[in-house]
């Protein structure tokens, strides 16, 4: 499946919305606001990929760094046992296995900036093993799961707005949160393996899980008692500290094999910007169907119907306060941050809806954001089965962070 049809039927539900609103409604406003949006979104995509070519060309030149001086084969040998039981089609001890680790890594520590290069990097080296260089191989969608599913260990950027927002407890959607994630990440995960016909059960996937739940655990025990300045001041200093030790690890190791680290570094950069530009007309054009069907009002629509299917099945319906902030994220990770920022504002950041639209801005990852780009970057036009493996994983974060949200504030 590719994003053909969604593209369109964005394009086309929002036009029709547009019209119904204009010619029986009387609203004059909306067409208008239409066009703008559609200019809009086309202007920040294109921002928004520059902006991304700096990170991008620092971190494939580092990636580079770690790839010519052999680092990055020798955390694909250490971590193969594990990953080629989620990634059986990827050969023992190939690049791929160290880029997707660090891919990981990143997200899970809220890392977004150096999440995505990585994840780019990771991209290039399955399709280099890809036999069907259009088609989304099954290693290709897996990561593509693990990363829509966006398992977060510390939630950084989501307590600094809400620090920002006023809250009495900036820290207190950090359990939450990591409870959602790792529920949409682990039932994500699932469903792929099922659907590519992967024992889970495996001891050393077992072995990663209980590895997963022992640093989880760590981080509990190291924050216990913390203040709420303390934990921020703790989180801002372990970014830090992982982004310039990974930085100053590369390089280092790169000096230590003797090889030109500045050479090996411009050589990668270069390659960082030309995915950036690779990147421009698939950002513009997933961006410019969100426009539209945002500003015709019909994701408001969606809104108000999910609400009223819910009332009339006797069901408590606050949480629909914070649905906008659910329904954009797989679409635009900037929109549903101002969904967020907005609920927050008229809510109020203590609130049940305040908490519920920051567990669901961290839930889940913006699918078709990471869709276009990751595959856009290598080329694929067929992406299978795996919008469907992606939107569930979203669903089940969804889900998920509406149970913990009424378990934990309401």
């Amino acid at each position: 499946m590719t994003l053909n049809y969604i593209w369109i039927a964005l394009f086309i539900i929002g036009i029709i919305v547009g019209v119904i609103r204009l010619c029986f409604l009387g609203d004059t406003e909306t067409m208008p606001a239409m066009m703008d949006a559609t200019f809009d979104m086309a202007n920040m995509a294109f921002d928004m990929t520059l902006g991304l070519t700096g990170m991008l060309t620092l971190w494939m030149g580092i990636l580079k760094i770690g790839e010519d001086s052999g680092m990055v084969n020798r955390l694909a040998r250490f971590l193969s046992p594990v990953l080629t039981k989620l990634f059986p089609d990827i050969p023992k001890d190939h690049p791929a296995l160290g880029a997707i680790f660090m891919n990981i890594s990143a997200n899970m520590l809220g890392l977004d900036n150096a999440a995505t290069p990585m994840g780019l990097k990771a991209m290039q080296e399955l399709q280099s093993i890809n036999p069907r260089k259009d088609t989304a191989s099954n290693p290709m969608i897996m990561f593509l799961v693990m990363n829509t599913a966006g398992l977060t260990i510390i939630p950084v950027s989501i307590m600094a707005y809400r620090s920002q927002a006023g809250a009495a407890d900036p820290t207190d959607v950090f359990v939450p949160l990591l409870l959602v994630t790792a529920t949409s990440t682990t039932l994500g995960v699932i469903l792929c393996a099922l659907w590519q016909r992967i024992n889970i059960f495996k001891p050393a996937l077992l072995a990663l899980f209980l590895g997963i739940i022992a640093v989880i655990g760590g981080f509990f025990w190291i924050m216990n008692g913390m203040t709420n300045d303390e934990v921020q001041a703790f989180c801002r200093v372990l970014t830090s500290c992982l982004i310039l030790g990974a930085i100053g690890l590369f390089a280092s190791y790169g000096f230590f094999k003797k090889i030109n680290v500045y050479e090996s570094f411009i050589e990668g950069a270069k390659g960082g910007f030309k995915v950036a530009v690779t990147l421009i007309p698939y950002v513009v054009a997933i961006l410019a169907a969100i426009g539209v069907f945002k500003a015709s009002g019909a994701l408001g629509w969606v809104q108000d119907g999910i609400a009223y299917v819910i009332k009339l099945c006797g069901v408590n319906s606050d949480f629909t306060g914070a649905l906008p902030v659910a329904l954009l994220k797989p679409l635009n990770g900037s929109g549903a941050r101002g969904m967020m920022l907005e609920a927050m504002s008229t809510y109020g950041p203590d609130s049940f809806v305040g908490h519920l639209a920051c567990i669901f801005q961290g839930s889940t990852d913006t699918t078709f954001y990471i869709l276009t780009i990751y595959f856009g970057s290598v080329g694929i036009k067929k992406y299978r089965y795996s919008v469907g493996c992606g939107l569930l994983a979203d669903l089940f974060g969804i889900l998920a962070a509406i149970f913990f949200a009424y378990y934990f504030f309401y």
